[in-house]
Parts: C-alpha cells; sequence; structure tokens
C-alpha cells in the first residue's frame, strides 16, 4: 500500500526508489570516502553549509555537551546511571543517551529534553520512544535494561536561540533536563538534570593553585627567615615587621574564595574561579577522606536548601520553567522528522545522513576507553544539582565535596597544615644541626634558633592557628546553621569553643601583660567635623579630635563639632621601654604584635573581634542572602574607615595591601553581589557580566598579592643579609641602603616633624625702616658754659667724666638718677636765655669753620639710616629726618 501522502501520479517514482534503495546502500556502504579508518582513529564524512565534503574526527569535541547530571524529582522511579547529550556544530546534530533501571513492572512513557542556557528555554523536545525505536522504553519494563539513544538533526533555526559566543564563552550557563512521564498517570516519573558546557573555563586548580601555593610557600620561607636570622632581638623584630606577612596573603586568598559563602544565586563564572583558591580555605578533595566523613556523618546530609542551593535527590517543580502536561501530551515525536522531498537528491542525502548517524549513535555507546570521554557521572549525594551555584553549597560543588562535608574537611586539613609547619621547623632545626656538626656550616649561625627551637615550634604553631582563627570559625558557625550530623555538630561546638575562648584569653592576656602596671583616665575632648576632599577632589566629610590636632593648623572648611570624651592610658612606669624594643614582650606575644606600630601593637585583638564578627554574618546568617550582604557591607566600610585611620602596619607595603585593596575589593565586591538575589531576577547574562566584573577585582587583588610576596622576598633577602658588607647584586645595594634608611626611620613610629613656616615676607615696594638708633653727642655736651651751669644747679655727679663720648650715655643715666631737680627722666635744662655776647666769636670765626658739623651722608655709622628710595614715578624721595644737627637748626 503505498503512503497517503503520496500521489498516484508519483508512485512510479516511489518503486522506483524501493527497487534501488539495497543498491543505494550498497554503493554508499562501499565507497571509501564515507568512512575511513587510520590506525585507531575513525573519520566521519560530513557537509558543509555549501555542500562541500569535509572528514570529521569521531573523537571530535562536541560544540555544547554535558557533565555531571543529578535527580531533580527526588522519587524517579528510574535509577539513571549515564545520562549525556551533545551538540556537534559542524553537522548540525545533537545526540543524547540514557542507561538506567527500573522497578516499574510494565509502563508506557513519554520522553522530554530541553536545553536551556542563561536561564533561558533554547531548544526543546517531547517524542514518544517507541516512535523513536527505543525498545527499552516501549514499554518500559523492570526486566530490560534500559538503553536509549537518538541522534536528532537540527537545522539552523533550532538553534537560533544560542548565540554564537555560547561556544567559546568561558564557563557556559547551561542545563539539559530529562523528563519521563507515565502515560496512564499522565505525571512525572522521572526527572534528570545535566550541566551544559563548552569546555572553556575558568577553573584551573591544577595550574593557578598550583601558582598560588608556590608564592605563598616563597612568602612563608622570606617571613620565617627574617624570623629566625637574630643578632639583635629588636632589630630582628623590625625586619620582621617589614617582611609581607602571611595573615595578609591568606586573608586576600580568604576573601576571594569565602566570598562564595554568600546565599546567593551565583553566575558559573564565580564558582569556576573561586575553585582556584580553594586550597586555601581546606576544601581539597580527597577520596579516601571525604570517605571517611560520610562514615561518621551517615545518611543524614542535611539539607542544602537551608544555605541556598536545590538539592539533588530533592523535587525541584520549576527547574528551567517548570512543565505543563496539556503541552506534553499534544506533541508527537513523528511530526519533528516528517520531511518533504521533492527530489532524488533529497533521498540520496537523507539515506547519507542515516549511514551517519548510524555510526555517531554507535559512538555514544562508547566509554572513554574508547575514545567519547566527553560525559559526566552521577553527583555524589549531599551536592546540589549539576548547573545550581547557589550559596556555598554551589562553590563547594566545583570540589565535589558535599555542604555536609565541608566543616570536617575544612577541619582535618588544618590540623594537618598545624602538625606541617611543627614538624617542618623541627626539621630545619635538626637539619642545621647536621650541617653544623659535619662543619659544613658555621657553628655561630643561627644560634639562637638552634637554642630556642621550641619556643618556635610553638610559636608557629600558635600563628599558624591565629591565621585561620576566621576559617574555623566560619566553618563551625557555617556547620550549626546547616544542621547536619549530630555527632559532626557536636565537634564543631567543641572547636568553636576552644578557638574562640583560647584567643580571647591569650589576646586579653597579651594586653594585660603589657598594660597591667598603668592606669586609665577619661579625657574630655572634642570632635571636630570638617569639610575635606578624598585623592584630592573628591569632597569627603572628615573627624579631628581638638587633641590630635597639630598646633597652629585650622580646618579648612569647618561644619561643626561635638563633645567627645576619651579613655587615655596613663603608664606609672615612665622608664618603660617601648614595646617594640621589649625583647621579653617580643618573646612571648611577638606572633601577636611584632608586625604593627609601636603606637598599635594592640591591633591583634580588634583584628580578632573584626574577623569573628565577619564569620558571623557568613556562616551564621547563611540562608539569609540579604542579611549576609548588607550586614557585612556595614561592617567592612566601618573596618574599611577605621584600619585608614589606624594605620596598624609597620610596612608600607602592607599598610597598601591591607588597608587599601583589601578593603576596598571587599566593600566593592559585596555591592555587586547584592544583585545576585534571587528576589532581584536579575537576567542571567547581566549576572555573568557582573560576575565578569568581581574577578577582575579579585584578579587584580590577587596579582598585587604575588607581586608584593616577590618585592617582600627581595627585602627579606636584605634583611638577612644586613651584617654582610658585600651585597649581592650589586647594582642593588643603593636599595638596600634607602630600604635600611627607611626601616630606621619607620620604627620609631614618630610623627614626621614639619618644617618651620617661613615668616611672611614684606612686599617688593618702596619702605620705610629704622635699623638701629644711636644717640650722638651735641653741643651742649661739650659747652664748657652749659657743663659748669648745669652742674652747679642740679648734678652731683663729675664735670669730667661728660667729655668722653664713649661715656655719655652711662655718665647721663648716673646723672638721671642722682639728679635732685623736678625735671622728668630724660629731660634736659637749657640757658634761660641767650645775649649776642653770646654769638659774638661767631662773626670773627672764617666762614668754613662756622658749620663745624654739617648732615652726614647716609651710612651705616649714622644714628639713623637715611634712604634715599625711589616712589612709584620714579623720583628719588628722601626719608624724613628725626634729629639735625643743632648747628644747622641754628644756621
Amino acid at each position: 500500500m503505498l503512503p497517503s501522502r503520496l500521489l498516484p501520479g508519483n508512485a512510479l517514482a516511489y518503486r522506483l526508489a524501493i527497487t534501488l534503495l539495497p543498491l543505494l546502500c550498497f554503493i554508499s556502504i562501499a565507497t571509501p570516502a564515507n568512512v575511513a579508518v587510520s590506525g585507531t582513529t575513525k573519520y566521519v564524512e560530513a557537509a558543509t553549509p555549501d555542500g562541500d565534503a569535509v572528514w570529521l574526527k569521531d573523537t571530535r569535541k562536541p560544540a555544547l555537551y554535558t557533565q555531571n547530571f543529578g535527580d531533580c524529582l527526588g522519587s524517579s522511579l528510574i535509577n539513571v546511571t549515564r545520562f549525556d547529550a551533545a551538540y556537534y556544530k559542524d553537522n548540525m546534530t545533537v545526540l543524547f543517551h540514557l542507561e538506567g533501571n527500573t522497578n516499574v513492572a510494565n509502563e508506557s512513557v513519554m520522553m522530554y529534553i530541553g536545553v536551556y542556557a542563561y536561564g533561558e528555554a533554547r531548544f526543546d523536545l517531547t517524542f514518544n520512544p517507541c516512535s523513536a525505536q527505543i525498545y527499552s522504553l516501549c514499554p518500559m519494563n523492570r526486566s530490560v535494561p534500559i538503553e536509549a539513544n537518538g541522534i536528532i538533526p537540527v537545522s539552523d533555526a533550532d538553534v537560533a536561540g544560542i548565540p554564537p559566543i555560547a561556544l567559546t564563552i568561558p564557563d557556559f550557563e547551561g542545563q539539559a533536563i530529562l523528563r519521563l512521564f507515565a502515560n496512564s498517570t499522565q505525571s512525572q516519573i522521572g526527572c534528570y538534570s545535566a550541566v551544559v558546557t563548552n569546555g572553556a573555563t575558568f577553573s584551573h586548580p591544577a595550574a593557578v593553585g598550583t601558582v598560588l601555593g608556590i608564592f605563598t610557600i616563597i612568602a612563608i620561607a622570606a617571613s620565617f627567615a627574617t624570623a629566625v636570622y637574630v643578632s639583635h632581638i629588636p632589630t630582628t623584630r623590625t625586619h620582621y615587621a617589614h617582611s609581607l606577612s602571611i595573615l595578609v596573603v591568606f586573608a586576600v586568598f580568604h576573601h576571594i574564595f569565602f566570598t562564595g559563602s554568600l546565599s546567593v544565586n551565583w553566575p558559573s563564572v564565580l564558582p569556576a574561579f573561586w575553585s582556584n583558591f580553594a586550597w586555601t580555605g581546606g576544601m581539597i578533595y580527597s577520596e579516601s577522606m571525604q570517605n571517611s566523613i560520610n562514615q561518621l556523618i551517615g545518611s543524614n546530609k542535611g539539607n542544602t536548601s537551608m544555605v541556598g542551593a536545590a538539592g539533588s535527590g530533592t523535587a525541584a517543580e520549576d527547574l528551567g520553567g517548570g512543565y505543563e502536561l496539556s503541552q506534553i501530551y499534544k506533541r508527537s515525536f513523528s511530526s519533528l522528522f516528517r520531511r518533504e522531498s521533492n527530489s532524488w537528491s533529497d533521498h540520496l542525502q537523507h539515506l547519507r545522513s542515516v549511514k551517519l548517524e548510524t555510526h555517531l549513535a554507535k559512538r555514544t555507546l562508547a566509554n572513554s576507553s574508547e575514545g567519547y570521554d566527553w560525559y559526566g557521572i552521577p553527583v555524589k549525594p549531599g551536592l546540589p544539582l549539576p548547573g545550581n551555584f547557589s550559596g556555598f553549597a554551589g562553590t563547594l560543588a566545583e570540589e565535589n565535596i558535599p555542604a555536609s562535608n565541608a566543616f570536617m574537611t575544612g577541619f582535618l586539613w588544618f590540623l594537618i597544615l598545624i602538625v606541617l609547619v611543627a614538624a617542618v621547623v623541627i626539621a630545619f632545626k635538626w637539619i642545621l644541626e647536621g650541617l653544623v656538626r659535619y662543619k659544613h656550616l658555621d657553628e655561630n649561625r643561627l644560634a639562637f634558633f638552634r637554642e630556642h627551637w621550641l619556643g618556635y615550634t610553638a610559636v608557629a604553631a600558635l600563628r599558624t592557628a591565629f591565621i585561620g582563627f576566621f576559617l574555623i570559625i566560619y566553618l563551625t558557625l557555617f556547620q550549626f546553621t546547616y544542621k547536619g550530623s549530630a555527632g559532626v555538630t557536636a565537634i564543631a561546638a567543641l572547636v568553636f569553643l576552644a578557638f574562640f575562648l583560647g584567643f580571647s584569653v591569650v589576646a586579653g592576656y597579651a594586653c594585660y601583660y603589657r598594660l597591667h602596671s598603668g592606669s586609665y583616665a577619661i579625657k574630655r575632648d572634642r570632635l571636630h567635623i570638617e569639610l575635606k576632599k578624598a585623592l584630592g577632589f573628591v569632597p569627603w566629610i572628615g573627624f579631628q579630635l581638638e587633641s590630635r590636632r597639630p598646633e597652629g593648623t585650622q580646618p579648612t572648611t569647618f561644619l561643626g563639632s561635638t563633645p567627645w570624651w576619651g579613655v587615655h592610658y596613663v603608664d606609672e612606669d615612665a622608664q618603660r621601654i617601648p614595646v617594640q624594643e621589649d625583647e621579653d614582650y617580643i618573646k612571648k606575644f611577638g606572633w601577636l604584635s611584632a608586625r604593627f606600630r609601636r603606637t598599635r601593637w594592640w591591633f591583634f585583638a580588634l583584628w580578632l573581634v573584626y574577623e569573628f564578627v565577619r564569620a558571623c554574618f557568613y556562616g551564621g546568617a547563611a540562608g539569609h542572602p540579604m542579611t549576609q550582604v548588607f550586614g557585612l557591607m556595614a561592617v567592612e566600610f566601618i573596618a574599611l574607615i577605621l584600619i585608614v585611620k589606624l594605620r596598624p602596619f609597620e610596612g608600607a607595603r602592607l599598610n597598601a595591601l591591607m588597608v587599601y585593596l583589601l578593603g576596598l575589593s571587599k566593600v566593592a565586591t559585596l555591592a555587586l553581589s547584592a544583585a545576585f538575589d534571587i528576589r532581584f531576577n536579575l537576567a542571567r547574562i547581566n549576572t555573568t557580566v557582573i560576575g565578569v566584573v568581581i574577578i577582575v577585582i579579585q584578579g587584580l587583588l590577587a596579582g598585587v598579592t604575588l607581586l608584593a610576596i616577590v618585592f617582600g622576598a627581595i627585602s627579606s633577602y636584605m634583611s638577612v643579609t644586613r651584617e654582610q658588607e658585600t651585597f649581592k647584586p650589586r647594582k642593588w645595594a643603593p636599595y638596600r641602603e634607602r630600604y635600611f634608611a627607611h626601616l630606621e626611620k619607620s620604627a620609631p613610629d614618630v610623627p614626621p616633624i614639619k618644617a618651620a613656616t617661613p615668616m611672611h615676607e614684606e612686599p617688593k615696594e618702596p619702605y620705610f625702616r629704622v635699623a638701629s638708633v644711636r644717640r650722638e653727642p651735641k653741643i651742649e655736651d661739650s659747652n664748657p658754659v652749659y657743663i659748669d651751669t648745669a652742674s652747679s644747679r642740679t648734678s652731683v655727679a663729675p664735670a669730667a667724666a661728660i667729655g668722653s663720648r664713649s661715656s655719655t650715655r652711662r655718665n647721663s643715666l648716673h646723672s638721671a638718677h642722682m639728679s635732685s631737680s623736678n625735671l622728668p627722666f630724660g629731660a634736659r635744662s637749657h640757658r634761660t636765655s641767650w645775649s649776642t655776647r653770646d654769638f659774638s666769636g661767631l662773626h670773627d670765626q672764617p666762614d668754613y669753620e662756622r658749620v663745624r658739623t654739617p648732615i652726614r651722608s647716609p651710612g651705616p655709622g649714622t644714628s639713623l639710616e637715611v634712604r634715599k628710595q625711589r616712589n612709584d614715578k620714579g623720583k628719588e624721595k628722601e626719608a624724613p629726618l628725626d634729629e639735625r644737627s643743632s648747628e644747622e637748626a641754628m644756621g
């Protein structure tokens, strides 16, 4: 019987096609150009859009393919052991493969496959497995293992929703969802979700993690070298304070990795990037360790939805936007493959595509040992659904570590680290002893370390615990929130108490040990609010205490003030040496305070409080994203202002890295992370863009940290060679001298002495200035008539003393004190009258003798400097004279 869709006129053509079909198949199979085998590598032929034939490797990498998968129903009646799908752009085909088993006796099913990219449906297919010749599901029977595979040709219109960038962008965010429905009840009986990827990713823990580990080991070795090279304890402390702090290095790495503990829906690029830093947070996957932890935990894996993630093995009805049964049962698989062929070329092309699809279908049944390894495995219990990156559970999924195992994994690796650090210190000591014994090392070299190696071992372990304080407190609080196994929760409680109470006591005793001999006083002060400029141009409001304002300075713009009080420590021992020179304190608590400034030695206590508050928000508020984000933003903003104000570290590099870069990165990251909350319903493409911005910020911070490690290693090399006269390389010698000068300048921690403010210069214009005044002898001082008259009337001083020029002023003062006249002090008595007899001798003298005291020319010897200066019009101007000679006045 002819198919109904063929017209009677085409019956002859149809019979001819049936007759020639075996011959065409034989020719197609026998042609070596279609399938070629070269050794163990197989090639298949495909056609380009232009119709040209190309050869493709059978083991080539798909453009998009699935990886690990998980149960998204929770009570699936089908146990799927393998589910993978792949999209080949070169020949426009979609392949899928399903293996599993069931306990259902007999059931006809419908299958649905949907592909989602960045939160939107890009491709979907609903079909009847019987029509697709998947006989293991036609019907589904518990006695028959399920094995379904298919090759689906697609057109450009079918994949138009997948943008070209999706094939190359790192960490393509997509999911492939397989749903099975029972025809008898028209209900969902199976759901599995797999993550879709293109193979490009930011996750390279083997390469990036190794590089970070090497740089961290360099920083540890440099810091340890400055601590063990002891010639003078205060000097060693100074050099140690300027080496790069391991605390700062791990603070940067922990900030980057534990950002992923916020309970928001992260874009896929961020957990992939953070996986490079997972080892710094103790999240290192070990199969044997995870198996041991699983035995301790048992079947209680907790609930990942408590921390914002969709767990595998739990119902996720809205996954991929959900489904509608009415739409599922309206579709027909046959309609998807029905084609209208109007030419013999269409029939021949269809025959070739059938052969190619059959060959690829066989390849999907292969395993990785036979060439095809682009498939995943079922996720382990406790892990979230593949493709879901919400919360800390989504971040840990990149390491295949369930959230229920997070605390024990981190705690066990932390214990291993402490033991390893102690073992390295002890091994270093005995290696030195061996070198000394066999005369390969001078006996006095590193003598202080070899003598106090037990103390160094204890301090190294305590320092490691101090660095890991945030890590342990966070993991314990996260375990309390997650509510997993009771036994693990009990261990977490003991560890929390040990760290919290232990460091509280140690930090309190370290402060008390230094401050117990003094007292505290409350001093009234005043807080001024001023308008300043940040970065030289940004308006900013600043606060300044009156007691700390430099003398003689005034605010640029005063906004107001308020009363303030401050608690001041009063040291009763005036002879106490500074904390940075106290050898006893350095030996006992230098592992806490050695890196901080003289006036900020107590900052370790404030740091512990800050880290504890951060851990409470990250771990204790898990599952409450807005509380985490905005609470931490407030904490980080306040901490940034305080740390910028305090500048606690003695080393400039540490202040730049910790105070500015790390603080700004924390605030910026939290501000951007608020957009990932599901309540904002931001498009996933936009969240990916924001995620890339966060990667840039944190990547720059990590890069600067690695650069600081390099410079720290160089400065540590200069420190350990400080007693050597020869220094190599020689061209670094000037930098070494400048570095040592910087250490000497910064160690006392005293404010720099400001240069004296220059006096105000007078304007450059005509002016009159009296430089000096000196009394010159007058006519009365040398006139015998006046002297006799004056002495007979008032003076009791000898008259002969008045004639001398050098004693004129002294005798004048003496006569004034001894005078019995009623003239005021400084006044002179003059003759009461003049007569012609007084001037009779003047006319008998020559003219050139009449004026014996002319006006003296201006000069330094005169009693009054008279300077000729030019006015604004350029004319000479003579300053007025206060005194003139008596003879000129008489003339």
